[in-house]
């Protein structure tokens, strides 16, 4: 553990090394070894680190039999390194990491509710616990649990114990290896085994935010964030609130009554509309009746949908039983089909759409009495409906 200086020092943020060797992996990729690095790689649920090696990117960071391979984005040539570390991106993966050893401490001393997944993301973090039900009245506890931990700003504790040691502390979970083991302490709070980097003391960890939570599979993925990721999410979520109070027109604690009354409205709305586009489809349909004196009533429309076609050929159908309906719209570069016939006519709508579909590349089905398809505009909806009268008996 040597060579491992980001748990000598967390806050390390350059330092100068060796390269022991460099090469490149099976997909192309340079990378170099150093005699000693303080650029955390990828493990235990935690990012890599990045930042630079003598000026030059360092893209990921793994740990690979047994040595720790820096990704470049060029080739390195130089023994003698300098390193230096994204600071940001390390104390943000602190923050969020120790807030979720406190997190999930809160959850097992109040509800015996076990950690079984930790994943810590670019923008927010999840655990699983394992439980299928969480209240809002137990995530409120446990916050609450969390954020007077993190203001008694108590000390964050990393040590290497051998395994007689590791057994003489109340762990919150078994060990997952059985020698280099690493507990991370806030006492008399949490004990675990943990290869992460963390702050000093949970003060530094910042406020805890539950996001929310789902179940998953038995469990529940639980969302949340800590540190100036708090701050992040609370400055999004005011800009997004100042637009709705303006878009609305009512203040920050009447949005929600003021958003309900809209949708309740144009639910309202809507169906006002559908009921009068049907109207008006009823009409249309009469028209349609009037102007055609034989038993074929056809149309080519322009921009109508399958939905309002079906209907308009089926109120023709109501004003006119006797009557075989061909409707085709012209749709930008695709052409919509219904044909529909009256009880007192005669025909097979479904031959007549499957005659035509070949011409338009097209796909549809149906019945005797009702077809629908589509296909593409390879020739007019006029030239198309003349091959669909060719069908009618």
């Amino acid at each position: 553990m040597e060579h491992k200086l980001f748990y000598k020092n967390p806050y390390m943020t350059r330092f100068k090394s060796e390269a022991v060797s460099t090469g490149k992996d099976e997909s192309g990729r340079s990378y170099a070894v150093l005699k000693e690095t303080a650029f955390y790689p990828t493990g235990g649920g935690q990012p890599f680190d990045t930042g630079t090696l003598n000026g030059v990117t360092v893209t990921d960071v793994e740990e690979v039999d047994g040595e720790i391979r820096h990704y470049l984005t060029a080739p390195m040539a130089e023994r003698e390194v300098e390193g230096e570390i994204d600071w940001a991106r390390r104390f943000d993966h602190m923050q969020q990491h120790s807030g979720q050893h406190i997190l999930s401490a809160a959850f097992e001393d109040l509800f015996d509710s076990q950690t079984v997944g930790f994943h810590l993301g670019s923008e927010t973090v999840t655990i699983d616990l394992d439980r299928e039900e969480l209240t809002e009245e137990e995530a409120e506890e446990a916050e609450k649990l969390s954020n007077r931990i993190v203001a008694e700003n108590r000390p964050i504790i990393a040590k290497r114990v051998s395994p007689e040691e590791a057994a003489q502390y109340p762990l919150r979970k078994e060990l997952s290896v059985a020698e280099d083991i690493r507990l991370v302490i806030i006492p008399d709070f949490d004990y675990g085994g943990c290869g992460g980097t963390h702050p000093k003391s949970t003060g530094e960890t910042g406020p805890i935010k539950i996001l929310g939570w789902e179940r998953q599979r038995k469990k529940i993925r639980l969302e949340f964030v800590c540190g100036q990721r708090v701050l992040a999410q609370l400055h999004q979520k005011q800009k997004i609130i100042r637009d709705l109070t303006g878009i609305l027109n009512a203040p920050e604690l009447q949005l929600s009554d003021a958003a309900r009354k809209l949708v309740l409205g144009g639910k309202t709305q809507e169906k006002v509309l559908e009921e009068l586009r049907g109207i008006l489809l009823t009409y249309e349909a009469a028209d349609l009746v009037a102007e055609n004196n034989g038993h074929v009533i056809s149309r080519v429309f322009q921009d109508r949908t399958i939905k309002e076609l079906q209907k308009l050929a089926r109120y023709v159908i109501g004003e006119k039983e006797e009557a075989v309906v061909l409707f085709v719209s012209e749709n930008g570069d695709q052409l919509q089909i219904v044909c529909g016939k009256g009880p007192k006519s005669n025909g097979n709508m479904k031959n007549i759409l499957m005659g035509v579909l070949p011409l338009i590349e097209g796909k549809g089905g149906g019945s005797e009495t009702f077809a629908q398809g589509g296909g593409r505009a390879v020739m007019s909806g006029q030239a198309l409906l003349g091959h669909m009268h060719a069908g009618v008996q």
